[in-house]
C-alpha cells in the first residue's frame, strides 16, 4: 500500500495546469509557522487496489481506462470516497476535461480528509482549473483556502489571485495580491506582478502610478527591453517629455525598440525637443531599412525634420519624393519652394509649375515663387508673366505689382525684351 500511495504521489506531482493569460511564473513560497500535524488515514483494501490498477492503467497511456476503473469503486468510507474522487478528479485534468475534474475535486476537498499533501494540492488544482473556466470568484476562493490550509504565502498564488482579478476585470483589486506576490517572491523577483500592477493603473488611467511601478521594474529587470519602452511611453502620457525622451533614448542605444511606432515616438520627441537632425538621421535610417513604412505620413515627418534643421536640399529632395507618392500639388509647391531657397532655380520652376497644374491653394504664393526663380535666371519675361499672375491674387497682389515694376525696369536697363 506504501508503494501505491508513493506512486500515486508521483503522479500528484506531475499534473500541470497552465495559467490563462500566458502569465508563467516560478514556484516561490515563504514558510509558514509548523502547525500540528493532520491525521493520515489510507484507503480501503478494495479501494486501495483499485486505484492501483487505475494507477497502473495511467501509467500505461490509458487515461480513460484509469477513469472507467475509478468509476466502478463503490467506496463507502468517508476517506475513500474523497481519495478517490481525488484521483478521478486529477485523471480527468490529464484529460483536459476541466469540467469534470472540478466535480470531482469539489468532492475529493469537501469532507476535509485528505492526507495534508492532496488536500493541498486539490486547493491549488481546484483553482487553476476554475481559472481555466474562467469561474474566477470560485478560483480565488481556493487560492485563499489552499494558503490558509497550508500556512504558506506563495508568490505564484498571489500572482494567480491578482490574475483572476484582471480576468474578471476588477482593477482595483489586482494591487493588493500583486504586492503580496512581489513580497512573497523576496529576492527571488517575478516581472509577472509587476505586470498586472501597471495594467491595472493604465486601464484606470493611474498613468503616475504606473510610471513609479515602471522605475521600479526597469531597475529589478533592466534586460527587459518592453519595460524601458513602456517607460518611456507612460513618461509621454503624463507629458515628462524629457524623460520620455532620456529614457527612449537609452533603449534605443541598447538596441531595445524594434517597433515602428517607438521608433516614430522618439523621433517625434527629438523634434519636440528642438534636435530635428537627430530626428531626420533616425527616421532616414529606419526608412531606408524598411523598420518604418515608406508612406506620406511618414516621408513628409522626414522631410520637415530635414527642413527643420536647414538641410534645405535634403528636405527639397524628400518633398519630391512625397510629391511622385502622393500626386499633389502642395507637395510640388513645398519642394519648389525649398529648391528655390537653395538656388536651385531650373529644378524649382518645374516643380512650382507642376504644383499649378495639380492646383493649390496659394497660387498666387507659387506664382511668386516662380517668378523669383525666372527673375534669378535672368529669364525676365517668364518672370513678367509669373508676376503678373501673382498680381492677381488678393493675397499676394500688392508684392506681385511690385516685382512687375521692377522686372520691367531691370529687364528695359539690360537691353531685354518683356
Amino acid at each position: 500500500m506504501k508503494k501505491i500511495l508513493t506512486s500515486f504521489m508521483l503522479c500528484a506531482s506531475i499534473v500541470a495546469i497552465q495559467l490563462p493569460l500566458s502569465l508563467q511564473v516560478e514556484a516561490a513560497g515563504v514558510g509558514a509557522e509548523e502547525k500540528p500535524k493532520r491525521k493520515v488515514y489510507l484507503p480501503g483494501p478494495s479501494a486501495g487496489k483499485k486505484v492501483a490498477k487505475a494507477f497502473e492503467a495511467y501509467s500505461a497511456d490509458d487515461v480513460d481506462g484509469a477513469i472507467a476503473i475509478l468509476n466502478e469503486i463503490d467506496a463507502s468510507k468517508d476517506y475513500d470516497k474523497a481519495f478517490v474522487s481525488f484521483f478521478t478528479g486529477q485523471m480527468y485534468a490529464m484529460k483536459g476535461d476541466s469540467i469534470k475534474a472540478i466535480e470531482y475535486l469539489k468532492a475529493a476537498v469537501a469532507p476535509d480528509i485528505l492526507n495534508e499533501a492532496d488536500h493541498g494540492n486539490s486547493l491549488k488544482l481546484l483553482g487553476d482549473l476554475q481559472m481555466q473556466e474562467k469561474a474566477y470568484n470560485d478560483a480565488v476562493k481556493n487560492y485563499y483556502a489552499w494558503m490558509d490550509f497550508t500556512g504558506k504565502e506563495d508568490g505564484d498564488v498571489w500572482t494567480k489571485i491578482a490574475n483572476a482579478y484582471y480576468a474578471d476585470k476588477k482593477l482595483d483589486k489586482i494591487i493588493m495580491p500583486a504586492d503580496k506576490a512581489i513580497a512573497a517572491y523576496g529576492d527571488k523577483q517575478n516581472q509577472n506582478p509587476y505586470i498586472l500592477k501597471v495594467t491595472s493603473f493604465y486601464e484606470r488611467k493611474m498613468f503616475k502610478d504606473a510610471v513609479k511601478v515602471l522605475e521600479t521594474v526597469v531597475q529589478l529587470f533592466p534586460d527587459k527591453k518592453m519595460f524601458w519602452t513602456q517607460l518611456g511611453q507612460f513618461y509621454a502620457l503624463v507629458e515628462d517629455y524629457p524623460k520620455a525622451l532620456a529614457t527612449l533614448d537609452l533603449a534605443y542605444k541598447q538596441g531595445y525598440l524594434e517597433k515602428e511606432s517607438e521608433l516614430k515616438l522618439l523621433a517625434s520627441l527629438y523634434q519636440q525637443s528642438d534636435i530635428p537632425h537627430t530626428a531626420a538621421l533616425l527616421l532616414e535610417k529606419h526608412i531606408g531599412s524598411g523598420e518604418i513604412k515608406r508612406d506620406d505620413n511618414n516621408l513628409a515627418s522626414l522631410a520637415n525634420a530635414w527642413h527643420a534643421s536647414q538641410h534645405i536640399d535634403k528636405a527639397a529632395k524628400y518633398f519630391g519624393e512625397l510629391a511622385k507618392m502622393t500626386n499633389e500639388g502642395k507637395h510640388y509647391s513645398k519642394q519648389g519652394s525649398l529648391l528655390k531657397q537653395d538656388e536651385q532655380f531650373k529644378p524649382a520652376i518645374v516643380a512650382l509649375n507642376k504644383a499649378i497644374d495639380l492646383g493649390v491653394d496659394n497660387k498666387g504664393s507659387v506664382y511668386m515663387s516662380i517668378g523669383e526663380a525666372h527673375f534669378y535666371l535672368e529669364n525676365y519675361k517668364e518672370a513678367y508673366k509669373a508676376f503678373q499672375q501673382a498680381a492677381k491674387d488678393p493675397k499676394t497682389r500688392k508684392y506681385g505689382r511690385v516685382w512687375v515694376n521692377h522686372t520691367k525696369d531691370t529687364a528695359q536697363r539690360k537691353g531685354k525684351s518683356i
